[in-house]
């Protein structure tokens, strides 16, 4: 196996890992957590693309519509935007003075709806 091969499962297989972690902490209601570990799954599986398409290492991001733009996926608009709302799961799960913000707005419902668009 290669280096780019290497990095590619690397990137499949943590991403499978932070997705068992997604149905934990959801089957367990810590919501904002889950949708936190959401947001790192797809950018995980999109930074395995970019490494299989660009036969470069991943680059350094957080921001997934970026991913989808340098692999040159076609996706809808509804679907860009779900990616904007996914990538602030990230910035809002690391950022003390938004945290608890985000705390409250991860309802059992809104978490439900995301965690499906995130499957």
């Amino acid at each position: 196996m290669n280096q780019l091969d290497e990095q590619i499962n690397y990137w499949k297989k943590s991403a499978e890992r932070n997705w068992k972690t997604v149905l934990s902490l959801f089957k367990n209601k810590h919501y904002d957590a889950c949708l936190f570990f959401c947001h790192l799954v797809i950018e995980k599986l999109l930074k395995g693309l970019a490494v299989k398409q660009t036969k470069k290492p991943a680059p350094y991001t957080h921001y997934l519509e970026e991913l989808v733009k340098l692999i040159k996926l076609d996706l809808t608009e509804n679907q860009i935007n779900n990616l904007k709302i996914i990538t602030d799961f990230n910035i809002a799960g690391r950022y003390d003075d938004i945290k608890f913000a985000f705390y409250k707005k991860c309802t059992k419902k809104y978490t439900e709806k995301y965690f499906k668009i995130c499957e």
